[in-house]
C-alpha cells in the first residue's frame, strides 16, 4: 500500500498543472498516466496557443508539454508513474493502479481526476473501413509520428480541432479535399477556418457524410445537404474521391472511475455528455474528489490548465498547505477561465458549467 497526500489521474494539460500546484504548496503527489509520456493532448497541438500570456499565448502545445513534465519530473514532491493505469476506486478510499504489470494500492488523502476526453463517431455504412480515423488518431500519426494517413481526406467537422487538424495535414503534403459540417455554421475561429480557406479547401456547412466507400479500404464517400430538421436533401449528394475519411465530431468526458467512486453526474449536452457535479472548488459531491480538464467538461487545453491549477490548489489547500498569495492566486485563475469563457464563443460552455454545479 502506497500513501499519498494527494493522487492525480491524467498527465495530460490538466493534470500537470494540478500537480505543480499542489507541490507548489507543499502537498506530496502522486502523478499516474497510462503513456510513456506526460503531456496527453498537447504532445500533437503544433498550432499555437491563443489568449494572454498566462494563458500561454502564441506557444505550441508541444512546448507546453515539455515544459510541464520537465518541471514535474523536477519536483521533489511529486513521484510520476508512466505507463500505470488506474483501474479502480473502491469505497474504501483506495486507488488500484497496474504499472508493468504489477498491481500498486495508493490511498491518497484526496484524488484528483484529469482523464480527458474521448472521441465520439458517427454511424453509416462502411464506418469501419480501413482509413477511416478519429481527427486525434490523425493528428498522432501526422504530429507525433510522422506517418501521412493517406494522401487525400475528406474531414467531417469544422469545429477548432477539424479545422486545425485540416490546416496540419495540408502542411504535411496531404491533400484536404473538403471540410463538411453538419451545422449550419463552423465552430472554428475564423483565424483557423481562413487558413484552410485560402489554401483552396472548400466548407461545407449544412453537410454530413452519407456513407464510405470501398471494399479493403476506403476509396471514397458521399455527403450530402441536410434540411433545417437535420435530414437528408434528396439529389444533393456529392462524391469524393478520397482515401482517408477524418472524423471530429466532438469528445466525451473519460467518467469511468468518477462512476466508479459514487459521484453525482448529470448529462449536459454542452459539455460533451455526464459530467460530475461539482462546486466551486471543484470538488464532486464525494468529498476529497476533484475534477479538472475535459473530464468536468469538454474546453480548449488553455482552460484545461487552468482547472488543473485551480484544483490542485484546492486539493492541497483542503490539507492545510496554505501560502501568502494563495487567494490572490486562485482569484487570478478564475478571472483567467472567466477570460477564456466569455463572449458568444464560450456561450455554451457557461450555460453548461451552469448545470453542474452542486
Amino acid at each position: 500500500m502506497k500513501h499519498t497526500e494527494i493522487a492525480i489521474v491524467g498527465g495530460g494539460p490538466a493534470g500537470l498543472a494540478a500537480a505543480l500546484n499542489a507541490a507548489k504548496l507543499g502537498a506530496r503527489v502522486h502523478l499516474i498516466d497510462r503513456n510513456d509520456y506526460l503531456g496527453g493532448q498537447l504532445i500533437k497541438q503544433t498550432h499555437r496557443f491563443f489568449g494572454s500570456k498566462e494563458q500561454r499565448a502564441s506557444e505550441r502545445g508541444i512546448d507546453i508539454a515539455r515544459e510541464l513534465a520537465n518541471q514535474v519530473t523536477a519536483s521533489k514532491n511529486i513521484q510520476v508513474m508512466t505507463e500505470a493505469t488506474a483501474l479502480g476506486y473502491y469505497e474504501d478510499g483506495v486507488l488500484l493502479v497496474e504499472q508493468h504489470k504489477k498491481i500498486f494500492a495508493i490511498k491518497p488523502e484526496r484524488l484528483i481526476i484529469a482523464t480527458g476526453g474521448a472521441e465520439k463517431t458517427l454511424l453509416f455504412p462502411n464506418n469501419d473501413l480501413p482509413g477511416v480515423y478519429g481527427a486525434g488518431a490523425v493528428q498522432t500519426l501526422v504530429n507525433v509520428f510522422g506517418v501521412k494517413p493517406g494522401k487525400r481526406v475528406l474531414m467531417v467537422g469544422a469545429g477548432n480541432i477539424g479545422v486545425i487538424v485540416s490546416y496540419q495535414l495540408l502542411q504535411a503534403g496531404v491533400e484536404v479535399a473538403a471540410i463538411i459540417e453538419a451545422a449550419p455554421r463552423i465552430g472554428a475561429y475564423w483565424v483557423h477556418a481562413s487558413k484552410v480557406v485560402r489554401a483552396g479547401v472548400p466548407i461545407y456547412t449544412r453537410h454530413t457524410i452519407q456513407r464510405a466507400h470501398g471494399h479493403r479500404e476506403v476509396t471514397g464517400a458521399t455527403v450530402v445537404q441536410l434540411d433545417e430538421n437535420w435530414q437528408p436533401v434528396p439529389g444533393t449528394e456529392k462524391e469524393f474521391d478520397v482515401d482517408v475519411i477524418c472524423l471530429s465530431v466532438g469528445l466525451t468526458p473519460l467518467t469511468e472511475l468518477l462512476w466508479q467512486a459514487g459521484c453525482r453526474m448529470v448529462f449536459v449536452p454542452e459539455l460533451g455528455g455526464n459530467v460530475p457535479l461539482r462546486n466551486e472548488h471543484l470538488e464532486t459531491s464525494v468529498p476529497g474528489i476533484y475534477v479538472a480538464g475535459d473530464v468536468a467538461g469538454i474546453e480548449e487545453a488553455s482552460a484545461a490548465m487552468m482547472e488543473g491549477a485551480l484544483a490542485g490548489l484546492n486539493a492541497a489547500a483542503s490539507l492545510g498547505y496554505t501560502t501568502e498569495s494563495l487567494g490572490l492566486d486562485r482569484r487570478n485563475i478564475l478571472a483567467q477561465l472567466e477570460g477564456l469563457r466569455s463572449g458568444p464563443v464560450g456561450e455554451k460552455i457557461r450555460k453548461g458549467l451552469a448545470q453542474a454545479l452542486l
